[in-house]
């Protein structure tokens, strides 16, 4: 089993649900259509890392908003990165295929520690992705298309959310490619507070 960390406190998540183009902007950049209902696709267990690695392959990255779930609502929140093999998951996608291989393949959902927050500052999140010390991704709650209460309400309809799962709610503008030995700072805001940074070197 892999973990993630919760104030010293280890946790198994049973799987990682994620939301597919929640951010205007980052549809644009890729192209894509606005969906006319949530995208949402699964990474199991084995996806989950602390380590950002390219795998040997051509990766993108998407820093996301990640939140830890307890008793069916949001208990705390860390930086996710959302590895993509878009190659492949163009090719899947032109087939009408699942996308699985390109998202949910071993490390494919690296993840900070996780803190605890309070149901009312939810709203206030905002995530910074700095590579190589160049700001590369900024985006936050108020830019989503669907807000973490209805991410939560829309996977509830069929799926049950187990405590320790996570919950990565989609990717701002500014994904792209990334080489080993970059180096990759995530921080989670709070209006303009910063509460937690972590830094990773791709291997």
């Amino acid at each position: 089993m892999n973990f993630v960390t919760v104030k010293n406190r280890k946790i198994a998540p049973n799987k990682v649900v994620c939301v597919g183009r929640n951010y205007v902007e980052h549809i644009q950049e890729l192209n894509n259509e606005i969906p006319k209902s949530m995208v949402l696709f699964m990474k199991p267990n084995s996806a989950i890392s602390d380590n950002l690695s390219t795998n040997g392959k051509i990766l993108h990255y998407e820093g996301e908003i990640s939140f830890l779930i307890n008793d069916r609502k949001i208990s705390a929140v860390g930086f996710g990165l959302d590895l993509t093999d878009r190659i492949l998951q163009s090719e899947l996608k032109k087939s009408g295929l699942p996308w699985e291989r390109a998202k949910a393949f071993d490390g494919a959902g690296v993840f900070s520690n996780f803190i605890n927050i309070k149901q009312d500052d939810i709203g206030k999140l905002t995530l910074r992705l700095y590579i190589n010390k160049e700001l590369a991704q900024i985006g936050g709650v108020e830019l989503m298309i669907y807000s973490p209460a209805t991410i939560l309400e829309e996977i509830s309809s069929f799926c049950t959310l187990q405590d320790g799962d996570i919950v990565m709610s989609g990717t701002p503008k500014g994904v792209g490619t990334f080489n080993k030995g970059d180096e990759f700072k995530g921080e989670i805001y709070m209006d303009e507070n910063l509460l937690l940074s972590q830094t990773w070197i791709a291997s």
